[in-house]
């Protein structure tokens, strides 16, 4: 993804400073501002967040970073189709979360929560499970100006509340594995069941559940061919049903 005027950090070395199981962790804030750019979002670009250049020499430092091995990709540095979508949606029709508790699931880089605090919802909650995704959707929030609160639990297996916790649950590209999508789609309907209003932008990945969806609009959005197929991908948000 690229910017006219993309604002370049200076890739200094960052501190080790956070306690994590007994043992000295990295600063995650800092490790996101040395290895990421600020750019407007192709689809969003009333938004700006930091992103990476390329996908796999972050997912490596990121291995490093905290010396294991096979984690899952850095979701938390790329605006994925999905999200871009979903963010453009609640941007252009801001009655649908305006003064609404929102929760925005498996967050990545705080994309589609920020576009709800923008949108005027009260209060944003991001979901993550990711420590660099933490950092990330902190720093994002602050470089737009919006207020976000950060919540770092595996929400999809917890039981339901006995009443609904959110108005409105926005869901962007989260049905790319089996195991994920299902969990997923389970907790939505728990929530659904409440009275939450669920929201989902998906490009047509392996494991989205069509058939419990009712399409919204569709748009095309740019993407970075470092992740996908295509620099273009035709993208629906979704209602879940």
């Amino acid at each position: 993804m690229v910017s006219e005027n993309p604002t370049r950090h200076d890739g200094r070395q960052w501190a080790l400073s956070v306690e994590d199981g007994g043992r000295i962790g990295p600063d995650f804030a800092a490790f996101v501002l040395g290895n990421t750019n600020i750019f407007r979002v192709p689809h969003v670009p009333e938004i700006a967040l930091y992103l990476a250049d390329e996908a796999v020499p972050l997912w490596h430092k990121t291995e490093e970073e905290l010396g294991a091995m096979g984690l899952p990709p850095p979701f938390w540095a790329f605006a994925w189709a999905g999200g871009q979508a979903l963010a453009r949606y609640v941007m252009d029709h801001p009655a649908l979360v305006c003064g609404r508790r929102v929760l925005d699931l498996a967050s990545g880089s705080g994309l589609v929560a920020i576009a709800a605090a923008k949108a005027g919802a009260v209060p944003v909650v991001a979901s993550e499970i990711d420590a660099f995704a933490e950092a990330a959707i902190a720093l994002n929030a602050d470089l737009n100006g919006v207020y976000v609160e950060i919540l770092r639990q595996d929400l999809l297996d917890h039981p339901s509340p006995l009443a609904s916790r959110y108005d409105v649950i926005l869901v962007g590209d989260l049905f790319y594995e089996r195991d994920t999508a299902q969990h997923a789609l389970a907790f939505l309907q728990r929530h659904a069941k409440l009275g939450s209003n669920v929201l989902i932008g998906d490009p047509g990945r392996t494991y989205l559940p069509q058939e419990r969806l009712a399409k919204q609009c569709e748009y095309m959005v740019p993407v970075t061919r470092d992740l996908e197929d295509q620099s273009i991908k035709r993208t629906a948000v979704f209602a879940l049903i």
